[in-house]
């Protein structure tokens, strides 16, 4: 969406309403094609697996109680998770998603969707095409209904019909974007056990960035961050979710994107004005040692040998 839609990321194309969609039709091809040439010519000697990753915050109705804002909230998740997990693990894009760009297409007069469509053969193709299921995840937004006139210029955003809210007690200690809302990641793994057949899943991207740079590598936040996430992903164990692995994010500040060195995820603080880059641990460093070390968190009770 960033790349093929408002243009923000590479290859920075401003294909309003359609490029993303393109985009992503292609990904999800190309990668059914991936899962069979390995299948085909070399699981049977390696025993290896291919899983696709991908990125998602969870979505919350702002009112439970209101059939508008669960429904918007579940078109904020089939147009942001199922949008990629659909066609793997169940044959084609979400419903919500072919009837919502359907229909605006139609109201633009469009003889055809700007959502590509899967023939029979691709549908079947694709279909299982996942061995894992890679999650990243970082945070979570409220959810309420939103009606987008069609006279606007079309975008993926837009033919959501909807609008996302933050709760301003939500600690925001990265990037705007960027809230601690460890409940919101059971929430998700619950929702792709009941969606996708409870699939084995890794935890691949997970963490928080800083505002400012930290210099005496006192990161606490991090710390908070980290603990809160992995304690739900230990509550979503015990739903009985299938996670198999966690991936922090990351072990070294490292480019991002358009935010360049600017945007730190590191457990290692390091000096890009340097010419020999030297690294520092941050205090979350030795915290997710700990975690690693005990396999989950410490008993505090434990004497340490």
């Amino acid at each position: 969406e960033k790349g093929y839609e408002t243009g923000e990321h590479a290859p920075g194309l401003k294909l309003g309403g359609c490029g993303a969609y393109k985009a992503a039709h292609h990904i999800i091809k190309t990668h059914a094609k991936v899962w069979h040439s390995y299948n085909n010519t070399w699981r049977s000697e390696q025993q290896g697996m291919v899983g696709i990753s991908l990125t998602s915050d969870w979505g919350e109705p702002v009112d439970p109680h209101s059939q508008t804002d669960r429904d918007a909230a579940e078109r904020y998740i089939q147009f942001h998770l199922g949008w990629f997990a659909n066609p793997i693990y169940r044959g084609d894009y979400p419903e919500i998603m072919k009837k919502y760009v359907g229909r605006k297409s139609a109201q633009q007069g469009l003889g055809t969707s700007r959502l590509p469509t899967f023939s029979v053969q691709e549908k079947t193709y694709i279909k299982g095409t996942s061995d894992f299921l890679g999650i990243g995840h970082f945070t979570t937004r409220y959810v309420i209904q939103k009606s987008f006139p069609f006279l606007q210029v079309s975008s993926y955003h837009t033919d959501r019909d909807l609008t996302e809210l933050v709760d301003p007690k939500w600690p925001a200690p990265g990037p705007k974007w960027l809230y601690s809302v460890p409940w919101g990641f059971r929430r998700l793994l619950n929702f792709i056990k009941t969606q996708y057949g409870n699939p084995l899943i890794y935890v691949t991207e997970n963490g928080v960035s800083e505002k400012v740079q930290c210099t005496q590598l006192c990161d606490e936040w991090r710390i908070k961050y980290l603990k809160g996430y992995i304690n739900e992903i230990l509550k979503a164990l015990n739903d009985g979710v299938n996670v198999k692995g966690y991936t922090a994010c990351s072990l070294l500040d490292k480019f991002e994107w358009n935010k360049g060195f600017s945007e730190r995820f590191g457990f290692y603080h390091i000096d890009f004005k340097n010419k020999n880059k030297p690294r520092y641990p941050k205090a979350s460093a030795d915290y997710y040692k700990k975690i690693i070390s005990a396999n989950g968190f410490p008993n505090p009770r434990e004497v340490m040998s």
